[in-house]
């Protein structure tokens, strides 16, 4: 009788580079959505809640270079802050999402962005920022101009997506992997065996449609 087949090992990918990102932002605005229908192009209209921290991986090859991209999805619930906090520790990029059908999701991202400067390297002045609103297929409350000028005043890029139709979801990873890769600093934290960006004492505190976007709430 012959023997059982043995199981193939686990790929590996080499890469040039690994990068950490963050999506931040009220619960319920559809920042486990976006995570999945990047990742594993999914979608599922009643994902639960994200308890703490959950993250996925996406390897990608861009400007000639290999990248590890490890994406980090919080929870945007109060009583998980202090848990998520740590992970702020590190990143290389940061996602704030808001929801266009909900004003009060984009008033508080005052907040969240105060929570990137106080435990992000440099006041959060190292690390990537892009803000998206979330799904456009759906009857929005915050006009793309009023958020088009608070990402401006805060000198970070600004997007518009649909992590229930792919719209825009693809671009918006894309577009910080690509700024990450143009940032000489984050660079050499995010170069396999070299040290992490270290936090020595807490700091106070474009958008053309894809419609071919990979890989959710919606």
């Amino acid at each position: 009788m012959s023997a059982p087949p043995v199981a193939p090992p686990p790929k590996t990918f080499p890469y040039d580079f690994l990068f950490k990102v963050l999506i931040i932002g009220d619960a319920s605005v559809g920042k486990s959505s976006m995570l999945l229908r990047f990742t594993d192009d999914s979608f599922d209209e009643h994902i639960q809640s994200t308890i703490g921290v959950d993250f996925k991986v996406k390897h990608l090859e861009m400007s000639g270079k290999r990248v590890k991209l490890t994406i980090w999805d919080t929870a945007g619930q109060e009583r998980f802050r202090t848990l998520t906090s740590s992970y702020y520790r590190g990143a290389h990029g940061v996602v704030l999402v808001y929801d266009v059908t909900r004003t009060d999701s984009f008033e508080n991202l005052e907040q969240w962005l105060k929570e990137v400067k106080l435990y992000s390297p440099n006041n959060g002045e190292s690390v990537v920022k892009l803000l998206v609103g979330n799904k456009i297929d759906m009857e929005r409350q915050v006009e793309r101009e009023r958020a088009e000028a608070w990402a401006r005043s805060h000198g970070m890029l600004f997007l518009e997506a649909s992590a229930k139709t792919r719209l825009g979801i693809k671009q918006v990873f894309m577009e910080v992997v690509q700024k990450i890769l143009e940032n000489p600093e984050a660079l050499a934290s995010a170069v396999p065996g070299k040290p992490k960006l270290q936090i020595k004492r807490p700091i106070e505190s474009m958008d053309d449609d894809d419609e071919d976007d990979e890989g959710g709430c919606c």
